[in-house]
């Protein structure tokens, strides 16, 4: 007989039993969509970070407290405090330095008329919005003026705008952030988000003003710096890392409480992280394909027993052993091929709606559903074996007597 005709064969038997083999099918299909779901999603995150940081521009220079990494784990991180407004001044000092922003965070509630949020309020100064790439919407940004005076000024981010429901009409009104009136400045041009990590969802107020009210002390977050050349990137790290070493008595052979990034680190650590988690996660999701391939091997063996006559009267005609086991492998073969493409469409539709929701966009790679394909037939066949050679084994005399 064929592989056609067993092909046939197969179809027509999973069409007659249609519910038991949706059933079979279920483990394969939610094991296959979890994979498709979960690698797409991961790229995508990828994808959209990485297009984020991109947009800050490539002479970003990010210091932080804290020396460097090792694996994912900041050493003498944490809590650390080791950097400071003065810091950041010296580094503005240095040569080839074009703009340098310090930075504080906090939570706070939010409010505007009946309306509030929760959101990261940042204190910052006048050249957040060169360093950082940031374009004005409506209004204006902080002054040099509004942060040496530390006033109760703020420009929201346009997700916070949006969940406080103001527009261009709401410059100059007054929002409370801590329970503390604040005049709105502006409100930023979107710039997107990337799952949790959204660059719209924050007020910036003046620094002087979230230390003095949220704050308190000279420590900041982070130190934000714009190189006036890209190409001179490796020299301006150089001579920022030999600044802060001298101002906090840093020996040669010492260890720095500090680092400095550039936007190609955190790139490569945003997709290190990212991989690895998508794998992991890909990982524990395929656990349900073994699942999957145990109910067919379950539902096949029920099969072997109920087909018991059928296999007897196949033998009895001159059907060989070989032939009933190939029969019974492609039935498999059939079931797990039919959950896997019914798992891809599932799992595109899904990672395609986390894709939306989040806002990073789908992520399609030909390859992950053509490895599922593999899979699931892997499964087939690992789970068909067992079953189609106790068919294939039937005494015909023992199986023809069989009620």
């Amino acid at each position: 007989m064929s592989v056609v005709e067993l092909v046939r064969l197969a179809l027509s038997r999973i069409g007659s039993s249609r519910l038991r083999a949706a059933l079979t099918m279920l483990g394969v299909i939610i094991g296959v969509a979890s994979v498709v779901a979960l690698v797409a999603v991961g790229q995508g995150a990828t994808s959209g970070i990485t297009a984020r940081l991109e947009g800050l521009g490539t002479n970003l220079l990010t210091v932080t407290p804290g020396s460097s990494t090792e694996g994912f784990t900041r050493r003498a991180a944490g809590s650390a405090t080791t950097l400071t407004v003065d810091d950041a001044k010296a580094i503005s000092a240095l040569d080839g330095i074009a703009a340098v922003e310090p930075e504080i965070s906090t939570q706070q509630l939010v409010q505007a008329g009946t309306l509030n949020t929760t959101t990261n309020i940042v204190g910052t100064t006048a050249d957040f919005m060169p360093v950082r790439a940031y374009t004005i919407w409506q209004g204006s940004f902080l002054t040099d003026a509004s942060v040496n005076a530390g006033l109760r000024v703020a420009v929201l981010g346009s997700t916070t705008a949006d969940d406080l429901g103001l527009d261009a009409s709401s410059i100059g009104s007054q929002i409370s952030i801590g329970g503390l009136p604040f005049q709105v400045a502006g409100i930023l041009q979107a710039k997107g988000s990337a799952g949790p990590f959204s660059q719209d969802d924050q007020v910036l107020i003046p620094l002087a003003t979230a230390q003095h009210y949220f704050v308190q002390g000279e420590s900041v977050r982070s130190i934000g710096v714009s190189v006036a050349d890209a190409d001179q990137m490796d020299l301006a790290k150089a001579e920022i890392q030999s600044a802060l070493e001298q101002r906090h008595g840093i020996a040669a052979d010492g260890t720095d409480d500090f680092t400095i990034q550039d936007q190609a680190q955190l790139l490569s650590t945003v997709s290190a992280v990212t991989t690895t988690l998508t794998i992991l996660l890909a990982g524990i999701a395929s656990i349900s394909l073994v699942v999957g391939g145990i109910g067919i091997m379950n539902i096949m063996l029920v099969s072997v027993r109920e087909r018991t006559r059928e296999i007897g009267i196949r033998k009895a005609i001159g059907a060989r052993g070989r032939d009933v086991m190939a029969q019974f492998l492609i039935e498999a073969l059939t079931l797990s091929l039919l959950g896997g493409l019914v798992g891809i469409v599932v799992g595109v539709a899904v990672s395609a709606l986390i894709g939306a929701l989040a806002g990073w966009g789908f992520v399609f790679n030909p390859i992950t559903p053509f490895v599922a394909i593999v899979f699931s037939l892997a499964v087939g066949v690992i789970f068909g074996v067992w079953p189609a050679r106790q068919a294939a084994r039937l005494d015909p005399i023992v199986a023809l007597r069989y009620e």
